[in-house]
């Protein structure tokens, strides 16, 4: 509290702290509890650990205790002792991409299953916040690192090689990039699963089918793109140019480019998005113009996210195995701290037909 009280022509300023009337809690400590159940703090440490020279009786009569009593245990305490934080570190562009829900549940759920936690932090697709996010989380002593790349067109990026220097283990979530080729990930089959869905589109008679591309510089995307371009070679088909449109990766973006393609009049009966952010962008502008899809034109996405099954048109897609990638990026985790060498997977997607595409209109 301030008091001012003027003396000799000047105005003193005095500072007056009062006791307030709550009380901060005390942590329950390995003692208190030894001292309440009238054994040693020895005694009472090994039986919340576990330790086979305690009764099960004791055991169980000390943990309830611990708990009556709201013991937490000090696990940086427990750190600075094992030298194990028992934390990994995860690196995503955005935890609002609907696409890494359940890729991050899928690696929270193994991480509790083995007595880990996760760090998160968003890198926004910015290379410096990348960086600086590893960074921080190598500061926090994390024993791994799970990284979605940023991707980008130079052939080295300086976190990346010191990674790779120090061995440091770490998994990528999607594909290689020059910059991080030299570790482990964890991807889709993305140049397979594109290529069933432009066999899909030529399937139901589809000749001139536009696709919407992503960012250049992204692996997933290149993979997308060529798996459309392998399955209109077989069909006898060339890639026309003027079908093929830059889209990028968000709703915002595939808004846009929809506005492009509807003034471009391409007569294409179809669009191959890139994702299905960019197709349910894409979708919602042209239905403003007019356009009925399936009707007037077939639209496929990538991806599978939840709002892809219950658009206003839901939406033909992929179903990337999101679960699956996070599982199986903790267990080449696991072989990577064991001291092995674990191979790059890539998971196999799913084709999943909704009503966005039919047979095109007839001429």
């Amino acid at each position: 509290m301030r008091i001012a009280e003027r003396r000799g022509g000047r105005v003193l300023i005095r500072f007056v702290i009062r006791h307030s009337s709550f009380v901060i809690p005390r942590m329950i400590r390995l003692k208190d509890i030894a001292a309440r159940a009238g054994v040693s703090i020895m005694t009472v440490s090994k039986a919340l650990r576990d330790q086979p020279d305690v009764s099960d009786g004791t055991r169980a009569k000390l943990k309830k205790l611990a708990a009556q009593m709201g013991y937490v245990p000090d696990t940086m305490a427990q750190s600075l002792r094992s030298r194990f934080t028992k934390l990994f570190g995860l690196v995503i562009p955005a935890i609002t991409n609907p696409i890494y829900a359940r890729v991050v549940m899928g690696l929270e759920e193994r991480a509790q299953e083995l007595g880990f936690d996760l760090l998160l932090a968003q890198s926004l697709g910015q290379p410096e916040r990348e960086e600086a996010c590893i960074r921080r989380l190598l500061a926090r002593r994390v024993e791994g690192l799970f990284i979605s790349p940023v991707y980008r067109l130079a052939p080295k990026a300086d976190i990346y090689v010191e990674l790779q220097a120090r061995r440091f283990p770490t998994v990528l979530l999607g594909h290689a990039a020059p910059f991080c080729r030299d570790f482990v990930g964890i991807e889709t089959e993305d140049v397979l699963a594109s290529h069933e869905l432009t066999r899909h589109l030529l399937d139901l008679g589809h000749r001139r089918i536009a696709f919407f591309t992503g960012p250049s510089v992204a692996p997933w995307a290149q993979e997308r793109f060529e798996g459309y371009r392998r399955a209109l070679r077989e069909a006898g088909l060339e890639v026309d140019d003027k079908l093929i449109f830059n889209a990028g990766a968000t709703i915002e973006e595939g808004a846009a480019v929809a506005v492009q393609f509807a003034s471009e009049k391409t007569r294409a009966t179809a669009i191959q998005a890139v994702s299905d952010l960019v197709a349910i962008g894409a979708a919602n502008t042209l239905l403003a113009q007019g356009l009925r899809i399936p009707d007037n034109l077939s639209i496929t996405g990538f991806g599978n996210i939840l709002v892809a099954e219950y658009f206003r048109v839901p939406l033909t897609t992929v179903r990337q195995p999101k679960l699956r990638l996070g599982t199986a990026a903790m267990d080449a985790m696991q072989r990577l701290l064991r001291g092995e060498r674990p191979e790059t997977r890539r998971l196999a997607a799913e084709l999943i037909l909704r009503q966005s595409t039919a047979a095109p209109p007839a001429a």
